[in-house]
């Protein structure tokens, strides 16, 4: 746990709907030493895994994904909702609080063997990571692990893509009855 980045992500009660305690990221990504911080641990995590490409959740899995494939020395693959890509695209459904929710990704992006890393800011119920974790393995892509800024423990997530054999790592953890 990195308490410094965890000091930098604040949290906005009742949003995006009563009852929520959103976790912000926007605190450490606005403070250069703190999103240098998270971005060089990301990827020093996951550099024995020796990936051939970073995938990133839209839209704040583009923040952290880059720079951590640029820091690993490889690719970015965009995982994006529906409509998003040019060219031919492949995509998934997924089950949303309220609804169904569509990740696609351009077919030429992984090809047969690649090994991803997934990364994106949270994980919570773990629906958009499972549904990219299900799109890479549907163009043959191997999933070398799945990392975060923020793990929410009491809820489902790590536990959910930890049963879909990926694994899961956070830079800190956030309990609901954490400030």
């Amino acid at each position: 746990m990195t308490p410094h980045i965890k000091s930098l992500i604040r949290m906005v009660p009742d949003f995006p709907t009563p009852g929520i305690r959103f976790r912000d990221i926007m605190g450490l990504v606005e403070n250069p030493e703190g999103f240098e911080e998270a971005t060089r641990a990301l990827a020093r995590r996951f550099a024995p895994e020796t990936p051939d490409a970073v995938a990133g959740i839209e839209a704040r899995g583009f923040i952290f994904g880059v720079p951590v494939a640029q820091r690993l020395g490889v690719g970015f693959v965009p995982v994006r909702k529906a409509g998003k890509l040019p060219g031919e695209v492949v995509g998934v459904d997924y089950a949303l609080e309220y609804g169904t929710g569509r990740l696609e990704m351009q077919t030429a992006s992984i090809r047969e063997g690649m090994r991803i890393l997934l990364i994106d800011d949270l994980v919570a119920t773990g629906g958009s990571a499972a549904a990219a974790i299900e799109l890479i393995r549907g163009m043959g892509g191997e999933v070398v692990g799945a990392g975060f800024v923020v793990d929410l423990p009491e809820l489902p997530g790590r536990k959910h893509l930890e049963a879909m054999d990926v694994e899961v790592f956070a830079l800190c953890t956030f309990l609901d009855t954490d400030p």
